[in-house]
């Protein structure tokens, strides 16, 4: 959606999660998520909200696996962006500077997804919370939105363990147009796991 920044990040993972879950309904939703657009990075309001609408409609698992799997590939692609040197420095932090790099990386995610977001982390010791208000979600039913907390649920949970840090991601506010993301750190996880996981 060129009005409210959508950025190539969402397009593309959102693709290679229908292809890795549902490869059979490809070629459907390529009606919308159109290669030309991809190379692009830019899609239209309504494209993506036939898209998310459709995802949430989807038989039941796959309708939550496509968006899980599409936010971890969003947060894989996020963290192999970074240097080797800043991804060297993160895993020699203390925990919980781990979880405070990977929710710094999370906001950046949310905002290369949807550029005009506005996101606010919170963080009180083992716990975190981020807020997010996305201009895409002002422009949505209710319904359509709903792919997309799971999705950046998922993209968080992944950068955490990135981060070799063990956490829980929920959704916790559910308000049209912004909702919580609540982040529980359980406590630090092997470097080797996190890129397993």
């Amino acid at each position: 959606m060129v009005d409210a920044g959508i950025g190539r990040l969402l397009i593309s993972s959102l693709h290679q999660g229908i292809a890795d879950v549902s490869p059979t309904r490809l070629d459907f939703y390529e009606n919308w998520l159109s290669p030309a657009g991809m190379r692009d990075g830019r899609i239209g309001l309504a494209p993506l909200g036939a898209v998310l609408s459709f995802l949430h409609r989807e038989e039941p698992p796959a309708n939550e696996q496509i968006v899980e799997r599409a936010g971890r590939y969003a947060a894989d692609w996020t963290f192999e962006e970074l240097s080797a040197l800043r991804r060297w420095y993160i895993a020699r932090l203390p925990t919980s500077l781990r979880a405070r790099a990977a929710i710094a990386l999370g906001k950046r995610l949310i905002l290369a997804t949807v550029r005009e977001s506005k996101v606010r982390s919170r963080i009180n010791g083992m716990t975190a919370g981020i807020d997010i208000n996305s201009a895409l979600f002002d422009q949505l039913r209710d319904p359509a939105t709903i792919p997309m907390r799971a999705f950046y649920a998922s993209a968080i949970e992944r950068l955490l363990a990135h981060c070799a840090v063990d956490a829980a991601v929920s959704v916790t506010n559910e308000q049209p147009g912004a909702w919580s993301l609540a982040i529980k750190v359980r406590g630090p996880r092997p470097v080797e796991t996190a890129n397993a996981a």
